[in-house]
């Protein structure tokens, strides 16, 4: 095989079709993230689905196909974190939010980041060492339980909203703001509860 032949082997190889649809789930998480800035929260709300939903698309093509690459295990996890943590980011940032007893909070924000930053460090340590760090069931089920917060947060932040004694206030129904907590903060927990799962699993691999 030519130089050239070799070249565009290693091109399509690298830039396959999992790998097209991380980058296009980063580009989507961009265009996401100034929808927010200029709050078409609607809109955002649907960037973000789809740039979720791609998440499992690229996964399951790799596997099925047998298109898993290096280059595919290190973008995906960060495209997740991007559009994950930056929407919780931009959220926190939303006076309505932050002032509704139900809103995402920016030490919300904070435990999410620090468990994402503290799992990652614990699996490249680990593997470096010949340990196996791969996703347990409980961290796919975070990940989940975070996409769906966030998307309703979007959803809620939909509503118009208005100042009330000087407090903005989002006109969403009841059962919206109840959906809004019981999602928010069943990601949370389950965001520290994985997050303690991982440390159990290092701990043990360590003393091994």
């Amino acid at each position: 095989m030519s130089t050239h032949a070799k070249s565009n082997h290693t091109m399509a190889t690298v830039f396959n079709v999992p790998n097209q649809l991380t980058i296009l789930r980063l580009v989507l998480a961009v265009v996401m993230f100034g929808f927010l800035a200029w709050e078409f929260y609607l809109t955002s709300m649907i960037l973000f689905l789809v740039a979720a939903g791609t998440d499992w698309l690229d996964g399951w093509y790799a596997r099925k196909y047998g298109q898993v690459t290096t280059l595919g295990r290190i973008l995906d996890p960060f495209a997740d974190k991007v559009i994950v943590c930056g929407a919780f980011i931009f959220l926190a940032a939303v006076p309505a939010m932050a002032a509704d007893p139900f809103g995402v909070k920016a030490w919300m924000v904070v435990v999410i980041i620090a468990r994402e930053l503290l799992v990652t460090a614990l699996r490249s340590f680990l593997e470096e060492q010949g340990g196996d760090f791969s996703a347990k069931m409980a961290g796919k089920l975070k990940m989940l339980l975070q996409c769906i917060a966030a998307a309703v947060a979007l959803f809620y932040l939909s509503y118009p909203t208005t100042v009330v004694e000087g407090t903005p206030v989002v006109g969403a129904p009841e059962w919206c703001r109840w959906l809004l907590g019981g999602s928010v903060w069943a990601a949370v927990l389950l965001t520290i509860y994985s997050g303690l799962m991982y440390v159990v699993v290092a701990v043990k691999m360590v003393k091994k």
